[in-house]
């Protein structure tokens, strides 16, 4: 997410009295609280700014986080929101698709994570927001500056699925043998992601 006034500027936080994300060259820090400069006065001369808005509630944001994409919505993330609906109707498409060897199972146990996923993250991004603090890397980043666009992975890898169940590909012996390569490999990819990072 970008500066509200440095558009082309990356946010490093958010102001705790309005929410604004702010990019450094905007940020006010007050013991150890960021303000945006406008909130900044207005709490300095006693005056409510005219940009003030109460911050986002994290308990209210994990509870719409159980239904599909209104967690996000509710922080404003509405492309994260359009993602969440996605992968949770490809994942339901997944089950009903009667797929063999045991994919079907699989999308379950996804389906079931993922709905625990939503509420956590929505909270998490909520709480940050409330705080002043940058939001949180979440599975699913819209963000282009994200170097992890594991909600791209996801999509193509449900779209490529489904695609391989209606040319019959999923009901082939080879397939139904060797499909959980697919997860090593992207664990095996996520891991070396995380390994490769400077501590």
């Amino acid at each position: 997410m970008n500066c509200a006034v440095h558009t082309d500027q990356p946010a490093t936080g958010y102001c705790r009295n309005c929410g604004k994300p702010m990019c450094p060259q905007c940020t006010r820090e007050v013991q150890g609280a960021l303000y945006c400069e406008p909130c900044l006065s207005g709490l300095v001369s006693n005056v409510p700014p005219a940009a003030s808005k109460p911050g986002a509630n994290p308990g209210l944001a994990a509870v719409l986080g159980v239904v599909p994409g209104l967690g996000a919505v509710y922080n404003g993330q509405y492309v994260k929101a359009l993602v969440h609906l996605l992968i949770f109707g490809g994942l339901i498409s997944l089950i009903d698709a009667d797929i063999a060897g045991g994919l079907d199972a699989a999308a379950g146990v996804a389906l079931a994570c993922f709905i625990f996923y939503m509420p956590i993250e929505a909270y998490r991004t909520a709480k940050a927001r409330l705080m002043g603090t940058p939001e949180p890397e979440g599975m699913i980043n819209v963000d282009s500056t994200s170097a992890k666009p594991i909600g791209a992975i996801v999509l193509i890898g449900i779209g490529v699925l489904l695609l391989m169940r209606n040319f019959d590909f999923l009901n082939r012996e080879w397939f139904q043998k060797t499909w959980p390569i697919a997860l090593i490999g992207f664990g095996v990819w996520l891991a070396w992601d995380r390994f490769k990072k400077p501590s």
